[in-house]
């Protein structure tokens, strides 16, 4: 019996598709920066989106990530997902 899970390329741009479609990358600056706000959620999102884009590129470039590249950039997600929540964006 062969193991059905992604190859670690594969899960890198599956989890970077699940963090794209989860937060608001196009809710325009104007309804994203409201008083008052915890932490600064443009430069969140901003961070957020050129993390992504580096891992894509890396990607098309074939290198291939490990466990902890994957689990990190959840991690990163996950964080910037909670700051989103709390200042009700998400």
């Amino acid at each position: 019996m062969g193991s059905n899970k992604p190859d670690s390329s594969t899960a890198m741009r599956m989890l970077i598709a699940e963090i794209r479609d989860t937060l608001p990358f196009d809710i325009p600056e104007t309804q994203i920066c409201t008083d008052p706000c915890r932490g600064c959620p443009v430069k969140l999102m901003d961070y957020m989106r050129s993390e992504l884009e580096a891992w894509e590129q890396r990607l098309d470039a074939g290198e291939k990530p490990g466990l902890g590249d994957l689990s990190r950039l959840e991690k990163k997600g996950r964080k910037v997902y909670r700051m989103l929540r709390e200042n009700q964006l998400v």
